[in-house]
């Protein structure tokens, strides 16, 4: 218990936390008072190794033994207070203080998390139906009723999920600089498509025609039972595709939640290959997560158990990549805090189907699932990671000289789109019984 002691100590320098280790022993930390007004943060440590599993490599160390029920959060609070409360207090030191402690365990931490982002073909979907492959019943009871899972946009952070992930669209629409009643005959490669919703949603803004892919099995055929659904499976495609094998051209690119999958080592050849995709006068878009400072390295738990070959790019990577191919970076926007909302809204959403989920999977996996959530929330809260919006053109005649068009489009989409409603809504199920 010493080593987790003496970063308790270094580490909670407001609010107060209570440890009853496993031998019933107490131990204290932070001067008071609460933070939230609900009393101390208390958790419990059931098992004889946990203490050290967590004091070594904290971000790996803290979500196995929550997961395993190593380490059990009292209520009022929950394994999302924890997070939170904690990285509030280290903030002003970064993720520094959560990492692996001791030189060799750094180093060797670095050499890995370079070798997990070599994402050859035959990986790459190994990778993304890990990520993306699990059942259509747990997507649906945490993400809105369009399964967009990425950052919603936040106009007002009292907005529904449905109605942030709408504007998202929205958003993304407008720096495409698509026009209405100019876009016959336009073709869109949507790359990492998720399950459909950006891709339909583009269709039914303005008619162009759009090429979804993607490297999980069961999200494309959900995209191509959507499209069928919708009457319009001749206009908007779905291949289950490595991006570096489309072919053809296209007027428009969008990449949403892509690039982490990438990897640093591939992305010469994702600029190179989407140069060649892109018509002269074309523009390309690409939202992602990025980190606010210099490039790091994904932590172990991350790619251990939720993103195997993720790794989120500094601003840096991506501009001098993109440059090295030929790219003109015409606009960034740093979207700060938006996923933060969302996560939570996920994590509350999960929390609220814990007997669902639990049955699909087991207990294990709802913890895991909840210290992903929590974990990522407190990244885009309290830690240093953003969204970055990009938009890239090869001709920078291809785009109006000011910005105004994107927010008068995306006004004008955000007046017309309708909002669905999420049909595991409480409200919903109470207006029905």
């Amino acid at each position: 218990m010493w080593l987790l002691d003496k970063f308790l100590k270094a580490a909670i320098r407001r609010g107060r936390l209570i440890v009853t280790d496993h031998t019933g022993a107490i131990h204290e930390y932070g001067p008071g008072p609460a933070l939230d007004g609900r009393g101390p943060m208390h958790i419990r440590l059931t098992h004889r190794k946990a203490a050290a599993h967590i004091a070594r490599y904290p971000q790996l160390g803290a979500g196995e033994a929550f997961m395993w029920g190593w380490l059990v959060v009292e209520p009022p609070h929950d394994i999302r207070d924890m997070i939170l409360f904690v990285t509030e207090n280290t903030k002003s030191i970064g993720d520094k203080a959560i990492q692996g402690q001791g030189l060799l365990r750094k180093v060797a931490d670095k050499a890995i998390a370079k070798l997990d982002g070599i994402n050859l073909r035959s990986k790459a979907r190994r990778n993304a139906e890990h990520t993306y492959n699990l059942t259509r019943q747990l997507y649906e009871r945490f993400l809105d009723e369009d399964r967009q899972y990425t950052m919603a946009y936040y106009r007002d952070p009292a907005n529904s999920l449905e109605q942030a992930q709408m504007d998202k669209k929205a958003h993304i629409a407008a720096k495409l600089h698509l026009e209405a009643g100019k876009c016959e005959g336009m073709r869109v490669l949507d790359i990492g498509c998720g399950w459909g919703g950006l891709a339909l949603y583009l269709h039914e803004m303005y008619g162009v025609e759009v090429l979804g892919v993607a490297l999980a099995p069961d999200q494309i055929a959900f995209c191509q039972e959507r499209a069928e659904a919708a009457g319009v499976a001749d206009k908007v495609k779905f291949a289950l595709m490595d991006y570096r094998d489309v072919t053809g051209q296209f007027d428009r690119i969008t990449s949403v939640g892509l690039l982490e999958h990438v990897g640093t080592i591939h992305y010469p050849q994702f600029f190179e290959h989407t140069q060649k995709l892109l018509k002269p006068d074309g523009v390309m878009f690409s939202h992602c997560c990025g980190r606010v400072g210099p490039p790091g390295r994904t932590d172990a738990w991350t790619r251990k158990y939720i993103f195997p070959g993720g790794y989120i790019p500094a601003l840096s990577e991506l501009v001098t990549e993109s440059e090295k191919a030929g790219w003109q970076v015409m606009d960034v926007e740093a979207m700060r805090f938006h996923y933060s909302h969302t996560l939570e809204e996920w994590y509350n959403r999960t929390v609220m189907h814990e007997r669902e989920v639990v049955g699909m999977y087991d207990e294990v996996f709802y913890r895991m699932w909840l210290f992903y959530l929590a974990g990522a929330e407190q990244s885009f809260r309290h830690g240093g990671m953003v969204n970055w919006q990009i938009q890239y053109v090869k001709d920078r005649a291809a785009i109006p000289m000011t910005r105004d068009y994107m927010t008068e489009e995306s006004e004008r989409l955000r007046a017309r789109g309708a909002v669905p409603g999420w049909r595991f809504d409480p409200a919903l199920r109470e207006a029905a019984e």
